[in-house]
């Protein structure tokens, strides 16, 4: 793997681009693999750096890592208080409204799955997800007994952070996601891999716009969708996000 792309650094964070497929660090989801953003980027660096926050193993996209443990400790705390500012792109089977507000509990499946007793596992939490369509598109291919296939690029901003927050909410809309093999629809998944070649879930940490808490500016950093899905964009008849912008202020 070439190094990682970095979009930002300074004597406290770096902004990174995930590859999908790429764990932040080793996990016990997948005990197999041996290649992990953090360790890629420590040696990357020639130094220890600290994951603030996380994205999925499938998920590609922006992520922060600070340089030092003071400075870990206070970004994560503007994580916690929802002071970081997300925005992802995904596309997802069917045409979705023009915009709105998905309010939809979520439980912790892998608490559940923990704790035997029904009584220890805590109750669904609230979780909130604005959404906003891009654009829509629709395939002259029969699936089922529909004669054509519809499909959405849609904007994500996440309001609180759940577990897989967006694949879940998103398949809640029945909307769901391409390529996701947990949440997804299988017959959708397989279409894209044999009309567009897509191995992969689309998803994308495309915004990240928070204060520094150092300096004190106010940061908006954009990232585009990967280039590798220009075909796939060109088959679906829409303008691949191609913005690649870091605004201090």
């Amino acid at each position: 793997m070439s190094e990682l792309e970095l979009y930002y650094q300074d004597d406290h964070y770096v902004v990174i681009d995930k590859p999908t497929g790429l764990l932040v660090h080793r996990s016990p989801i997948d005990r197999r693999e041996r290649r992990f953003a953090l360790q890629l980027l420590r040696d990357q660096l020639g130094q220890h750096v600290y994951p603030v926050h996380r994205l999925d193993k499938p998920t590609s996209g922006l992520m922060i890592f600070a340089l030092h443990s003071e400075a870990a400790s206070k970004m994560q705390h503007c994580f916690r208080e929802r002071l970081v500012h997300k925005t992802y792109h995904a596309i997802v089977r069917g045409h979705v409204a023009d915009s709105g507000v998905i309010d939809y509990p979520l439980s912790d499946k892998r608490e559940k799955e923990e704790k035997r007793r029904a009584e220890d596992v805590r109750p669904p939490q609230d979780a909130l997800t604005h959404y906003r369509c891009i654009a829509r598109a629709e395939l002259d291919v029969p699936l089922g007994r529909y004669p054509c296939c519809r499909y959405s690029l849609v904007e994500l901003q996440p309001l609180t952070g759940r577990k897989h927050q967006l694949r879940r909410h998103m398949k809640h809309l029945d909307h769901h996601m391409i390529g996701d093999t947990r949440y997804g629809d299988g017959k959708h998944n397989k279409l894209f891999r044999d009309h567009f070649n897509n191995q992969r879930l689309l998803l994308f940490a495309t915004g990240l716009e928070f204060v520094h808490p150092y300096t004190l500016q106010h940061f908006q950093i954009q990232a585009p969708i990967p280039v590798e899905l220009q075909a796939l964009f060109d088959g679906l008849g829409w303008v691949r996000i191609d913005r690649r912008e870091v605004t201090i202020t």
